[in-house]
């Protein structure tokens, strides 16, 4: 009997163990997450301060793009981000002469939906852009901050707003909106590189120039600049970004007027500079104007010694700053062939905009130099 109780006591003791184990094993596997096969999409977002001074929320990841007004959808070239633009402006669908990234691209553009007419005065269409639906919105010069408000609003799509700064070249507004395209995109490391890239060659041309003395500086104008249209050689600027670059002693900085200006021509027999470069697009307008003209270009002096130059026109849709680049060094090695001596224009062309735009962009400067006559002086003449 005594055997019995004792077996009894055991076989209880044993299923109350396994009891236990059972409601242990049961607690621990309500508490444990459940594993699904079903992958999970995590829905992140960045806030950036655009160039308006607005701040914006998106939703990461950044898919697909838009750039609308002059020059965003440059800018967005110049991060490597084409493959997610969504669509495009008008005014980029049809070839555009030494608008770089649209001469480069164009195949790839013409194939993308069009968003809205484009160019510096038009109003982005809010219904063309919901159609492609786009993750952001990137205008540049087109809104202040109560219109892109507006049209986040109107769309229900982030609106980030970029800029050129005043001279639209060694700009910090610039540098800012390469960053934010950059933060948006995850193209952080491109963006940095950019940006980079850029200051050194502002550092390089200024470490070339700065300590020229003045007298050492041949005088030089710039003539038959566009702006709002095409003009002939009274056509200048005062600060000229690739003068400025080299430290230039440009005759046109007398002027009490910034920026861009129409001259007449009595002053610019005046100032008599000792180079002039002519942007080659419009260098037609200023050969036309010799041949009415003939005694009043043979009295310039750089036109009598042999020493005029064209320069690639950079300015089409706002600054396409790689060009100005390329002219800045161009600049240099006819002002100061000593500093410059190790320099190739052509060569530098290539590498800037083989940097700019890839391996599309070790043609852009044979395309230039097609359409404008590339680095050369230049002939009234014939």
């Amino acid at each position: 009997m005594l055997e019995l109780s004792k077996r009894f006591n055991v076989v209880v003791a044993i299923f109350l163990i396994l009891a236990i184990s059972l409601t242990a094993c049961s607690n621990k596997t309500q508490n444990q997450p459940q594993i699904s096969n079903q992958p999970r999409t995590q829905v992140q977002s960045v806030m950036v301060t655009d160039l308006a001074d607005r701040q914006v929320k998106v939703k990461l990841p950044v898919n697909k793009v838009v750039g609308i007004g002059p020059g965003a959808l440059r800018l967005i070239t110049y991060v490597d981000g084409l493959y997610r633009v969504a669509g495009v402006e008008n005014i980029d669908k049809k070839l555009a002469a030494g608008r770089t990234y649209n001469m480069i691209f164009q195949d790839k553009l013409q194939q993308l939906p069009i968003i809205g007419q484009g160019g510096p005065d038009s109003t982005p269409d809010a219904e063309k852009l919901v159609t492609v639906k786009p993750d952001v919105i990137f205008v540049t010069y087109l809104l202040d901050k109560t219109k892109a408000d507006d049209l986040q609003a109107k769309t229900g799509i982030p609106v980030v707003v970029l800029s050129y700064g005043k001279i639209g070249t060694f700009e910090e507004d610039i540098y800012k909106s390469l960053e934010v395209i950059g933060k948006i995109m995850g193209k952080e490391d491109r963006t940095r590189k950019l940006v980079e890239y850029i200051k050194n060659i502002q550092k390089d041309l200024d470490d070339r120039t700065k300590d020229i003395p003045d007298d050492k500086k041949p005088t030089v104008y710039i003539g038959a600049l566009g702006f709002k249209g095409a003009h002939g050689i009274e056509s200048t600027q005062s600060n000229y970004p690739p003068f400025v670059a080299v430290h230039a002693k440009n005759v046109a900085d007398t002027l009490r007027q910034k920026g861009s200006v129409m001259i007449e021509k009595e002053k610019l027999l005046a100032w008599n500079p000792d180079i002039i470069f002519i942007d080659a697009g419009n260098f037609k307008l200023v050969k036309d104007d010799y041949q009415k003209n003939p005694e009043f270009y043979k009295s310039l002096k750089a036109v009598k010694n042999d020493n005029v130059y064209g320069l690639l026109p950079y300015n089409n849709y706002t600054t396409n700053i790689d060009t100005a680049l390329v002219d800045s060094y161009w600049v240099g090695k006819v002002l100061y062939p000593e500093q410059f001596n190790d320099i190739d224009p052509v060569q530098k062309a290539n590498e800037i905009y083989t940097f700019f735009f890839g391996e599309q962009g070790k043609s852009a400067y044979n395309k230039m130099k097609e359409l404008y006559g590339g680095f050369k002086k230049l002939n009234f003449r014939v």
